[in-house]
């Protein structure tokens, strides 16, 4: 996603979102992103999360560039690519609603080229305490949780509450409902 300071300037933030459980996985400010940098990030959350079969994403430039092309067939995930509106409207829509507008009224140069705190904290509320209601009315992080096979018995998704017999979210509209589908856009 792209926005602008309050000098004119644009920024960019790189969202990565896992398309099964929704938690925003990875944001990163900078005034431009190239796609040596966002294979490289993508590296980080496989390391953390685990290899996806698939990456969704739009077709910016820094998405289409060789630099991903060649991190694709390298690491042999395989790439779908989604009219531009189909991302993760509401991450974006609430991101741009509270962490980049404050972001832009500081020091933007600083805030875009930084990891800085205010997107981090921003991310921890967004997957471990704002409700989803794709995802049955639970934080994304806690419904990851209690989604992981080794969390389940009998092949029911434990809640808070007690059991669901059938799955909680019904099936995307938009993206993939696999385990292992990262939506990624900038």
């Amino acid at each position: 996603m792209s926005d602008t300071l309050t000098d004119s300037r644009r920024f960019r933030i790189l969202t990565v979102v896992d398309d099964y459980s929704r938690e925003c996985l990875c944001l990163v400010a900078d005034t431009s992103l190239s796609g040596t940098r966002v294979a490289r990030e993508l590296d980080t959350v496989i390391a953390e999360r685990g290899c996806p079969a698939m990456c969704v994403s739009d077709n910016g430039t820094e998405l289409t560039s060789m630099a991903i092309l060649r991190w694709s067939q390298e690491t042999q995930i395989e790439r779908h690519y989604i009219a531009p509106a189909n991302h993760p409207e509401r991450l974006h829509r609430e991101l741009q609603r509270s962490a980049a507008r404050r972001a832009a009224e500081r020091d933007a140069v600083q805030v875009a080229r930084s990891r800085s705190r205010g997107l981090g904290d921003w991310k921890e509320d967004y997957n471990t305490v704002r409700p989803h209601s794709a995802i049955g009315n639970l934080p994304p992080a806690i419904y990851a949780k209690l989604s992981d096979p080794a969390m389940q018995r009998d092949g029911t998704l434990r809640s808070l509450g007690g059991s669901a017999p059938h799955p909680v979210a019904p099936p995307s509209p938009m993206g993939s409902n696999e385990q292992q589908t990262l939506l990624i856009s900038g």
